[in-house]
């Protein structure tokens, strides 16, 4: 079940953003960089965002995905699709891509764009987003990382 998020979902989001981090990330990313990304606590603006734009993936055992989607300004803009490592590799991750997708058409966007990280390039590929070029993401918290500009029409 894909649901929109709410307050109480952002420690098991920060959680699953975590352990995603350091089961997939490890080797397209060095561990000074993986440390910087997922140091420190919940912030306000993470909790924040997690009641306006998060939607999450559940199962019996409580929330096991995440996804973000901003459609403010009628451009798509695709963020932390996590999945809870036990659940990698089982559809939640393509199913919650599904769910924005269908969000995003019914908020008259046309197009999504992301910034994939090295290691998730492919499934975004796989699921029709275009991009090649390696890029520098930078977080509002001074992270940089190597990442694919990416983007999907929805036409």
């Amino acid at each position: 079940m894909i649901r929109k998020a709410v307050k109480a979902d952002a420690k098991a989001a920060h959680e699953i953003r975590q352990r995603a981090i350091w089961a997939k990330c490890v080797d397209d990313y060095p561990e000074a960089q993986l440390k910087i990304w997922t140091e420190g606590g919940m912030s306000e603006r993470f909790i924040a965002d997690i009641e306006r734009a998060f939607y999450v993936a559940e199962s019996e055992q409580g929330v096991i995905g995440t996804a973000m989607l901003n459609t403010e300004n009628g451009i798509g803009m695709v963020d932390a699709i996590f999945v809870a490592p036990d659940w990698m590799g089982k559809g939640v991750a393509k199913a919650l891509m599904v769910h924005l997708e269908t969000l995003a058409r019914q908020s008259g966007v046309t197009a999504l764009k992301l910034d994939a990280t090295l290691n998730a390039a492919d499934f975004y590929r796989a699921s029709g987003f275009t991009g090649d070029e390696i890029s520098v993401y930078r977080s509002p918290y001074g992270l940089e990382l190597a990442c694919v500009p990416m983007v999907k029409s929805l036409n």
